[in-house]
């Protein structure tokens, strides 16, 4: 995984572990990968990990289960969405917003693109335009 430069690590893991729930790939009640060995993968120090699976813990995204691992809570989807949808908003609409106005591009040329964009990338996209 490459690393942005402006935003800690750990967040960046806490955002790769939150996209694998969100795309299904990891599921509700799920056992998920030791904090070792995502380490080896990730190419990063286990504290740093550590680090995010904490941050995973006090969002109630992830529970460690003593001696057994970590697995995805329920309602973990939920949980996501509402955090991720709340730190865009504040964090990268303002900026996306600013670039719209300055580039003069308005909301129609918007849903071009984004349809485009979910077709290359999705297989099976949904206009979520609407």
């Amino acid at each position: 995984m490459e690393f942005r430069e402006k935003q800690a690590i750990y967040i960046q893991i806490t955002e790769y572990i939150c996209e694998q729930i969100l795309l299904k790939k990891w599921k509700t009640g799920d056992k998920i990968i030791s904090i070792r060995d995502l380490a080896i993968v990730m190419e990063v120090n286990p504290n740093t990990i550590q680090r995010a699976y904490d941050y995973l813990q006090q969002l109630n995204i992830i529970i460690n289960k003593r001696g057994i691992g970590y697995f995805i809570e329920q309602d973990s989807e939920s949980r996501i969405l509402a955090f991720r949808r709340e730190q865009f908003f504040k964090n990268e609409m303002p900026q996306f917003f600013r670039n719209m106005f300055l580039l003069k591009i308005n909301i129609d040329d918007l849903k071009i693109y984004y349809t485009q964009f979910l077709t290359d990338n999705f297989n099976n996209p949904k206009d979520e335009t609407k």
